[in-house]
């Protein structure tokens, strides 16, 4: 069956109302990008029942403001790092700004749903499965869609409620009004331990609302292995993500892991202590690390375009000689102005003391400067010849230098740190 002539002119016609309608919709108003499918509207667990909100439905795009293409410039923070390299002690100088919304390691929660027991895991499918839902999260958490980590925590909160996130104590926002009551607007430096065990279980929905009183978010994490895997988020339009990757000498990390993680690293002891490297030793324990950063940072320093203005390497060995300096280039890097809780903070958490007060979790904290390189006084000196041939590439690169003799290792007034200005951010 052929069209008539009048039928076609009738359809061009229309064709061309359609067009101009949406084009002058477009213009009219500004450009706004809906929210990302939520577990809770995309079959996952949302119930008709459940408000439009929760579920997405019935509400447009004017209820999520903060999805739209970034207008306001709001800054979404990105601390990348791998574990045992100082990661903590950045995300609270992140955390003490009052206008900054903090997360300690939420991608933890998708690590041991998704991948349980394969933290480290090299598997292609593992991979692209973690980082793939690792990279959805992040990208509804920097829009304060706390809901959607609901999906990812085990036992599932009840009625938007749980006490099962990861190091909740770890965020000041989440240890005050209005996620917790019971701690007031003078209980400024709130610990851990104290947040967890008197502000109960944490609502879902009111964490969201301390997230959107907050000018900004900041979220760490040991569980992305390199910066090239957060491409995704930094091209979002509707973000403005900047990532400030933490390294720290491979050494200093494999000492650190070896007192932490201590049935893991079994064999790593066990060498320290004969002096015999076992054969059957896990030597991915420590080329993941110096693969990792020699890829991550070979893409950094590389100025794509894709990153330009959006990246900053820090050293940890840096940041622990002078904690003030760097807080501030890492401040100015992110566009923000240091406050002085920040500052306090600083202070009184970088400094040798024998004062219980003195006493944190934070590797960095008591004496930051002398933490800095105290690994060469806990290695051996076969194991960090080893690691200096393992990671030979990524020590240059980060401007660590490699000792020659055991002499040379426990010499502390030599350090092991070259003097190097890493500029990868304009």
């Amino acid at each position: 069956m052929q069209c008539s002539w009048k039928a076609v002119i009738v359809l061009a016609l229309a064709s061309i109302a359609i067009q101009y309608t949406a084009i002058r919709t477009l213009t009219s108003k500004p450009f706004q990008l809906c929210p990302l499918p939520s577990p809770q509207n995309c079959g996952l667990g949302g119930q008709e029942t459940d408000p439009p909100f929760e579920r997405g439905g019935g509400a447009g795009c004017e209820d999520y403001n903060y999805f739209t293409v970034n207008a306001s410039r709001k800054t979404h923070i990105l601390v990348l790092a791998t574990t045992r390299s100082g990661s903590s002690f950045v995300g609270q100088l992140l955390n003490q700004h009052q206008d900054v919304f903090y997360l300690f390691e939420p991608l933890y929660h998708v690590q041991t749903t998704l991948i349980p027991r394969l933290s480290h895991s090299r598997n292609a499918a593992d991979r692209r499965v973690m980082l793939g839902a690792s990279r959805d999260l992040l990208r509804s958490l920097y829009g304060c869609d706390l809901y959607f980590l609901e999906s990812y925590i085990k036992p599932p909160p009840t009625n938007h409620s749980t006490d099962k996130l990861f190091r909740r104590g770890a965020s000041r926002a989440l240890c005050q009004q209005p996620a917790c009551d019971a701690f007031g607007p003078e209980d400024a430096n709130v610990e851990e331990g104290d947040c967890v065990k008197k502000c109960a279980a944490l609502n879902m929905s009111l964490a969201t609302e301390a997230c959107r009183d907050k000018r900004h978010v900041a979220i760490k994490t040991v569980r992305v292995p390199e910066v090239g895997d957060l491409r995704a988020l930094v091209d979002d339009p509707r973000l403005n993500v900047k990532v400030v990757q933490l390294v720290r000498d491979p050494r200093g990390i494999l000492s650190s892991r070896i007192e932490t993680f201590r049935d893991t690293y079994r064999l790593w002891r066990i060498w320290r202590a004969t002096g015999r490297r076992p054969y059957n030793l896990d030597l991915s324990q420590l080329t993941v690390v110096c693969e990792d950063f020699l890829n991550s940072v070979t893409t950094g320093l590389a100025h794509p375009h894709w990153l330009k203005g959006k990246y900053m390497l820090l050293r940890y060995e840096d940041l622990a000689r002078n904690p003030l300096q760097k807080t501030k280039e890492m401040y100015d890097f992110l566009g923000l102005a240091m406050d002085k809780n920040v500052e306090e903070w600083i202070h009184a958490n970088t400094r040798g003391s024998s004062e219980p007060s003195a006493k944190h979790k934070f590797g960095t904290v008591r004496d930051s400067a002398a933490n800095a390189e105290s690994w060469r006084l806990k290695l051996s000196y076969d194991m960090v010849e080893y690691t200096q041939a393992v990671c030979e590439k990524a020590l240059l690169q980060l401007g660590y230098k490699a000792v020659r003799s055991a002499d040379e290792l426990k010499n502390m007034s030599l350090s092991l740190v070259q003097d190097k200005t890493f500029v990868a951010f304009l």
